[in-house]
């Protein structure tokens, strides 16, 4: 049996998203806004007039926060799986990347001084079309110091 809600919620909250990022949701909350402050003369600039707009911008901005967080869980998680797929198809990429969005912040540290040490290796080498891949400098690393010892 299908989640009919949870289903109901995400085409809801796609469709939403989808037309408040639209220039046609932006006219509207100008429009709004310019109507509220036309009706400022009206209200006499009363405490009513400046919470209508207040109270309205308040709940908007409440609810829209889970419905990007939705839209962005989502489209976190397909860029993800793209991306793994990608690691999986090339031969040359190491899989250990794969699902690393899993890994603790400091496991990811840890991971990024290793790229930036990658990055470091490259940026010295006078070719910029030369590729390394971490497991080829860790290999390369490896060679020199067994190299330094022996001489």
């Amino acid at each position: 049996m299908k989640n009919t809600s949870g289903n109901f919620f995400e085409k809801a909250s796609t469709k939403i998203t989808n037309w408040t990022g639209s220039p046609v949701a932006f006219g509207v909350a100008f429009l709004i806004v310019i109507v509220w402050i036309l009706s400022g003369p009206i209200f006499n600039y009363s405490d009513t007039w400046q919470l209508v707009i207040n109270t309205g911008t308040t709940i908007i901005t409440f609810l829209m926060v889970f419905l990007i967080q939705k839209s962005q869980n989502k489209d976190s998680k397909a860029i993800q799986l793209k991306l793994n797929e990608l690691i999986a198809a090339s031969r040359h990429a190491s899989n250990r990347m794969v699902d690393i969005e899993d890994l603790t912040e400091s496991e990811l540290d840890v991971l990024h001084k290793y790229y930036q040490k990658l990055s470091d290796i490259s940026e010295a080498d006078n070719d910029i079309h030369t590729s390394h891949s971490i497991d080829a400098a860790v290999t390369l690393h490896r060679v020199k110091k067994e190299k330094r010892a022996l001489e």
